[in-house]
């Protein structure tokens, strides 16, 4: 996430009611939190995901990718929050209205920036475990920092979850994906359609560029 540039009071259908220009816009205890635009760094950490996730969703028909600026409204209360990416598997797609998600996501992503440590690590790590998001990714790129934190929600509480001695994550949200942490590192990513090539196979990445018989 980017700083914040302002803090305004309004209400929650005040807040609802404002223009969708493409502004991050986050609701926080009576607060509406503006946020300046994210850094290049973050952007490329963040496409590079979405991208993954979105080419793997598509070929096995097994969710949603969305991409902020789109926000969460777990509760009717709030607070409403914008993940950097947030996944939806298909039986949870009901929750999927035209401006904001009525309930939790799945999968969370948070791509940490300096300004951000404390609000994806520790505010929205206790907001999306009792939001019921059932996996929560915490991804730090910065220069001499980079690393990578998976958690499952497990009766209710986050555990965080150990990547194998390769440094392979896999997924349990979207069963078959997993991913390299050192792919999460700028400069050493992958091409996002090699990767997904790894992940699945070219004979299956093959098969879905095919085109499609009558």
């Amino acid at each position: 996430m980017a700083a914040d540039v302002a803090t305004r009071r309004m209400t929650l259908n005040e807040y609802f009611a404002l223009p969708c220009d493409g502004t991050l816009i986050e609701w926080v205890a009576g607060e509406a939190v503006f946020h300046l635009s994210a850094s290049a760094l973050h952007q490329q950490v963040v496409q590079f995901m979405y991208m993954l996730l979105q080419l793997f969703t598509n070929l096995r028909r097994t969710g949603r990718v969305f991409l902020a600026p789109y926000a969460m409204m777990p509760t009717p209360q709030g607070p409403v929050r914008e993940p950097d990416i947030m996944v939806i598997t298909p039986e949870h797609l009901d929750r999927v209205q035209d401006r904001w998600l009525t309930g939790a996501p799945d999968l969370a992503v948070e791509v940490l920036s300096d300004d951000s440590l404390a609000r994806d690590r520790s505010e929205k790590f206790d907001e999306y475990e009792a939001a019921g998001v059932r996996e929560y990714w915490v991804v730090d790129p910065r220069p001499g920092r980079e690393r990578a934190d998976f958690w499952v929600l497990d009766r209710g509480r986050y555990r965080a979850i150990a990547f194998g001695d390769d440094g392979t994550y896999r997924c349990s949200v979207l069963p078959g994906f997993w991913l390299k942490t050192a792919w999460l590192v700028p400069g050493a990513m992958p091409d996002p359609l090699r990767a997904l090539g790894e992940m699945v196979g070219p004979e299956a990445l093959i098969a879905a560029l095919r085109p499609q018989q009558d």
